[in-house]
């Protein structure tokens, strides 16, 4: 047993001006079924001129030819959006003889309506008023074949053809700002999509160059003191020092102790900026410039002689810069360590220049400098060169003037860079950079 289901007729109301406003917001040159709509519409018209040629004839009946003549004029509508004018002239072609031969004037009136709103609705302004003209013209001109001596008559008749082109002209800009509407919109949604795909992969890179700069920093001196440690137990098994044993073991149970507290803390900052709840006990924001003594003494528990030289700028710099700094440092003393050796000796350097407006940062090492590398180029320096862009700055990586490696970077502290140039000129530094520094990356 079925129910019927009663559709409220607001409902079948709203269906229905929906299908009106799709109808009309379409372009008539692009809608679905266009040959098959213009066909039966041909057919309609000449059906409904047939039928006002017959039943508003003013006491005159159209003859076999008149009839034929509508069925005819007709008959071009099936092309009338392929062709818009072509199928003005030739209905005109078929309605100039009927007019003449004195069928009733109304009988041809369909076609006229259909493919003069074709005209106007579909061409430009000038078109319109151009065939408006000629229209006009002809229209008269077979009128007063007709004998018609009516002028208010006339002037009717013209009328309604230039209303016909001209409605279809507004109907026509009208699609246009509508579909200029929906282009628009459309391209604001596309721009929103790239720019949540660029946010993305930003944040990406972000969390890839914090992983990157904790853990490689981390692994290399758990690495230095568990050698340390090998060498220790290896070079006199008879008169093993537990002393020293004990303290490198000491030094990467505290290596492990700080990577672990920093990693939280970042996984924490990610956290957050994705939107979740952060978990109890979090450690607060990236490490800064205060920070850096810490990376010293880790440096030096692995063998490294570090000598640190920090000014502290005036007021809070900017939190990037901050952040920038201290990866910037952290990843040159990783390199100093892994590639010069545990006994490398290093000097930092970090303190503001240009009158306060730049923070400057210098690693140096006594190392042998750079060396080919056979194997695929890391990522230290390339993520060293992103960050520092990315608190606005500028970094430059390569052998130091007295021999070993130097890395340099010029940060803006408040975020900006009067004194660089402009991003072009950024971005051109940066491209020489990493032509410079492809060998030891």
């Amino acid at each position: 047993m079925t129910e019927n289901v009663r559709v409220p007729s607001t409902t079948r109301t709203a269906r229905w001006t929906e299908r009106i406003l799709a109808a009309v917001h379409r372009d008539p040159m692009s809608a679905p079924h266009r040959q098959r709509t213009d066909a039966l519409i041909a057919v309609g018209a000449g059906a409904l001129s047939q039928l006002i040629a017959l039943t508003a004839n003013g006491g005159r009946n159209p003859d076999a030819l008149g009839l034929a003549l509508l069925v005819a004029a007709a008959v071009p509508l099936a092309w009338r959006r392929r062709s818009p004018l072509l199928t003005l002239l030739a209905v005109a072609a078929f309605e100039g003889p009927y007019h003449i031969l004195g069928n009733p004037d109304h009988g041809p009136l369909p076609q006229s309506l259909i493919v003069l709103w074709t005209v106007g609705a579909t061409g430009s302004m000038l078109r319109t008023v151009l065939t408006g003209l000629a229209s006009v013209a002809v229209a008269l001109a077979l009128m007063m074949a007709g004998h018609m001596e009516s002028g208010h008559e006339l002037l009717q008749v013209c009328g309604w053809i230039l209303a016909i082109l001209f409605l279809g002209q507004d109907v026509r800009i009208y699609r246009r700002y509508v579909a200029s509407l929906v282009d628009r919109a459309e391209r604001a949604e596309r721009t929103h999509e790239e720019e949540a795909a660029r946010r993305v992969a930003e944040e990406r890179l972000r969390i890839a160059r914090d992983l990157h700069d904790l853990l490689a920093h981390s692994i290399t001196l758990i690495g230095v003191q568990t050698s340390v440690a090998a060498h220790v137990l290896r070079a006199d098994p008879d008169r093993l020092d537990r002393e020293a044993v004990a303290k490198a073991l000491a030094d990467i149970t505290e290596t492990c102790r700080e990577a672990r507290t920093e990693l939280r803390g970042t996984l924490e900052v990610l956290r957050a900026d994705s939107g979740g709840p952060p978990a109890a006990g979090a450690d607060g924001p990236l490490p800064d410039l205060g920070a850096l003594p810490s990376l010293v003494r880790a440096a030096e528990t692995a063998g490294a002689r570090v000598a640190l030289t920090l000014r502290t700028p005036q007021g809070r710099p900017a939190p990037a810069v901050g952040a920038a700094a201290y990866r910037i440092v952290q990843e040159a003393l990783t390199n100093a360590v892994r590639h010069a050796g545990p006994s490398v000796g290093v000097t930092v350097v970090v303190e503001p220049v240009a009158q306060g407006r730049e923070l400057h940062v210098r690693v140096t090492d006594d190392g042998p400098g750079p060396r080919p590398q056979g194997g695929a180029p890391g990522f230290g320096i390339i993520g060293m060169r992103e960050r520092a862009r990315s608190a606005g700055g500028t970094l430059t990586a390569g052998p130091g003037p007295a021999g070993g490696f130097e890395v340099l970077a010029h940060l803006p502290l408040h975020g900006t860079r009067d004194a660089e140039g402009t991003r072009d000129a950024r971005d051109a530094r940066d491209a020489r950079d990493a032509r410079d520094g492809e060998a030891v990356a």
